[in-house]
């Protein structure tokens, strides 16, 4: 008897810790386009080639990578630059968080 109570107990905690030990991953989208329209540190709008533009927002704090792959400071991006954004949908938001230089 004792051996069951022991068992159910080392099952249940077995369960506990699981439910528990739950993570929940969240993973981005990226989409490659130029862009048409940006206000720094705020938002950012491409044409993905999709027939209509693309309004994003950026996150508190988006990483600059140049085309080699390296982190850089903010670069002044301007318009018809080709750009390649990671990003986020929170609500009805498109989050950047991440933008590449491809040229």
């Amino acid at each position: 008897m004792v051996k069951s109570l022991i068992g159910f107990a080392c099952a249940g905690s077995l369960w506990l810790a699981a439910a528990n030990g739950q993570v929940s991953t969240v993973t981005g989208s990226e989409s490659t386009g130029k862009i048409t329209d940006y206000t720094p540190d705020s938002a950012l709008v491409l044409d993905t080639g999709s027939g209509e533009p693309v309004h994003y927002k950026f996150a508190r704090k988006v990483t600059y990578v140049d085309k080699d792959g390296q982190t850089i400071q903010a670069p002044a991006l301007t318009k018809n630059l080709r750009v390649k954004v990671h990003y986020l949908k929170q609500g009805g938001d498109l989050i950047v968080d991440k933008v590449t230089l491809t040229e």
